[in-house]
Formats: C-alpha cells, structure tokens, sequence
C-alpha cells in the first residue's frame, strides 16, 4: 500500500469556507485525500492543531485516512508571521506520531509554503521524495498588491524560494502558475507538472432550481447573484458591489439579490475585519440596502444548494492560482462571470461557461450580468455547458494523475 504524508500546516482541510485563511486548498486537501482513499492509497494529513478541544487525531476522511492535529505553539489561530516560528515544532510532533504509530510513509505531499519548509525538514529525516503544491505565490501577491498591508513579507518569497530547492516535484494549477515560477522565482521546468485541482462531482452537480431554493428557504421568483470566497481586497468583492450598483436593479420587477458567502458580517465592530467593515460601508455609500446579502461562513455541504439556487456566480479576484469555486459553480451548471487572471483565464471558458472581464472593471462585470440576466436561454444554455465542461475535472481523473507523480518519484529514490 503506497503510504503519503500530505501536509497542510497553517489550515485544516476540515476547517467550514470562508474564513481568513480557508479557502480552495482547504477543500483540494480533504477531496484529493477522499479519492486517494477510494483508490486504495493511505494518507495521513497533518495539520497544526487550532483548537485544543478538537480530538488530535480525526477519521472524517473515511478510508483508515486520517487528519493529525500537531499540537505547535498554542492551540488557537495565529497570524501567519508568527506560525513560521513553530514549524520546527509541527516537524517534531509528526514525527513523533510516525514513530508511535510504527508508519513509514513512502512520499510527502506538502501544500503551501511553509507546508513546504516542514516538508524539507522531514525528507532529510526520512529520506523520502517531497511534491509540492504552492496553491498561491508570495511575488504574485505583491504584483497586484495596492497597499502595503496586502503585501507579503520577504520572509515568504525567501521561504518560497526554499521549497522550490527542496522538492522533488512541484504540481502546478495552470500554464499561467507554470510561468510565474520561471519568471519570478527562475524555478526548474523540469520538476513542474500541470495537474488542475479536481471537483466531486457526486457532490456538485445541478440541483433544480427550485428544490434548491427550498432548501434555503429562498422564493423561486428572487434573482440570486453569488459571490463565494474569503472576504480580502485581492478578491475584489468591491467590484461586485460598484457593478450590482451601476446595473440598477432597484426597481426589478422580481427582487434582486447579491449574496456573499465569507467572513464574519455579524461579528462586533471591534473586531470585524477592515475589509468587512469596508464593504459594509460601502453598500451603504452605494444605497444597495437589502440587495446586499452578507451570509458569513457556510459549511461546505450546503454550497451545491446556493450554487444552483443562482443565476450566476461573480468572481472578479484580482489573483487567483486557480478558482476552485468557480469549478464548483460550473460544476452545478451554473455560469460564471471572472476575471481573467491566473487559472480562471483558463478555466472559465469566455463566450461558453461564462464570460471573462478585467479586474477592477465594474462597468464590464455590470453590462456581462445584465447581458447574462436579461437572457434566460442563453443562461440556461451556459449552464448546461459549464455542467458539461467540469465533468472533465472529476477528481476521479485528477487524482489518478496525481498517483503517477508519486509513484514517478517513488521510482525514482529506488534507482
């Protein structure tokens, strides 16, 4: 049985969506590990433990898979700065829990960068092959940075920079990732494989419109728009607002809706996030009112629902390494509008499953909405291609080539 550390140290694949640092590479964690479950290979997914009142050790995976709660620094969330100081500690405790539980794993799959620090540390240990994912890039970041509080610290290029000497294999999203390790980090194209995250499609498929409504207690004749994702300048929720203003739906024969799914909207002003607090004020300056839906986090079961409850998905980030959600919404037949940066420049398919439009251009998002929402056979034909289309990204597919990568490296440390 081909045993895999997969390390995820600074988030916990079963975290619930749309907090500060949950997100794609939450749910790409937890779903490779489900189909590598099904596919016979053992996994244990270590994590640093946030919470002492969670069991260390947890079987949610299914399969004998399990999620390792590594007690490193305290047992709370702490802000990225200071995690990078218990790394050694994380190191320490997995090891220890390989020892105890008598475990030789023949491959370490490490996601984010400093994932990708502990994972040098164990391979000169175990002397194993380390295939890294990077998921999103400190440089890339700082390109499209507009304050100095959106900016990565050098720490994290240099910590990047590390990662990339020590792993084996690096699986990149898209071409576009491909491209930014070569030209921003001079990283060796010989260790780089395109391999897309995947999507469950026995969980995300299209729901009839209406059962999916019913679900969430939502009137069949409302016009739901969607935003899902963390709540942070980078994903440019402040164009969905200027956007939804500018397509003036106030006086819309049905009620019109603009939900977001992320955040906290109910937590007290002192410590509700600045971005929070800012597109709050902003919906008021831009008189959306009602229209504005803030639902804070949501568990990852109920998306399908808000998915196929609406018209459309909104996803204007300014970065993205990939866009797993907008596979999600595809997935359930729901078209997407995006921006055409990073991995949605390839995935969403303009004209076909959706539209592409600039970043930081809510007068394109707003006349691509209208367009979308003014035609419901054009929608609905959308849809069904974007159904269509994400049936190729089944993890099923995905993760068999992923299974390659290891057994490729594997081979490779027995030569």
């Amino acid at each position: 049985m081909l045993r895999v550390a997969m390390l995820s140290y600074h988030t916990c694949p079963l975290a619930t969506l749309g907090g500060k640092d949950t997100g794609g590479m939450n749910v790409y964690v937890r779903d490779l590990t489900l189909q590598l479950g099904r596919m016979g290979v053992h996994v244990d997914v270590f994590t640093r433990s946030q919470d002492e009142h969670v069991p260390h050790v947890l079987h949610d995976l299914g399969f004998g898979n399990r999620v390792v709660h590594i007690p490193a620094g305290p047992e709370n969330p702490l802000p990225k700065q200071e995690l990078v100081d218990y790394i050694p500690d994380f190191v320490a405790g997995i090891q220890r829990f390989a020892e105890e539980k008598d475990i030789h794993y023949d491959l370490i799959h490490s996601h984010y960068w400093m994932s990708g620090i502990a994972a040098g540390m164990l391979k000169g240990a175990w002397d194993v092959p380390i295939v890294h994912m990077f998921h999103t890039l400190g440089a890339m970041k700082n390109r499209i940075a507009r304050s100095a509080e959106e900016r990565e610290g050098q720490y994290r290029v240099d910590g990047e920079k590390q990662v990339l000497a020590r792993a084996d294999r690096l699986i990149v999203a898209t071409p576009a990732e491909k491209s930014q390790l070569q030209f921003l980090y001079q990283a060796d194209a010989g260790k780089m494989v395109v391999i897309p995250p995947g999507v469950d499609t026995s969980r995300f498929y299209p729901i009839p419109k209406d059962e999916a409504r019913a679900y969430l207690g939502l009137s069949p004749d409302d016009c739901i728009t969607l935003f899902v994702g963390r709540i942070e300048p980078l994903k440019g929720i402040d164009t969905v607002m200027k956007a939804v203003s500018l397509l003036g739906m106030h006086d819309a024969e049905n009620p019109f809706y603009v939900a977001i799914i992320g955040g906290e909207p109910d937590a007290a002003p002192e410590e509700m996030t600045e971005e929070m607090t800012r597109l709050q004020q902003m919906c008021d300056e831009l008189c959306l009112g009602q229209m504005a839906l803030f639902l804070g986090k949501r568990a990852q079961d109920t998306l399908p629902y808000y998915y196929s409850s609406a018209e459309v998905l909104l996803m204007p980030s300014h970065y993205e390494s990939f866009g797993m959600v907008a596979l999600e919404a595809m997935a359930c037949g729901t078209p997407v509008i995006a921006s055409q940066v990073g991995g949605l420049a390839y995935l969403v398919k303009d004209g076909q499953t959706g539209y592409h439009v600039p970043y930081d251009s809510p007068e394109v998002l707003s006349e691509k909405l209208g367009a979308l929402l003014g035609d419901d056979e054009l929608r609905k034909k959308m849809g069904k291609q974007a159904a269509l289309y994400a049936k190729e990204y089944d993890w099923e597919k995905i993760a068999k080539k992923i299974v390659d990568v290891y057994k490729d490296e594997i081979a490779k440390q027995l030569d």
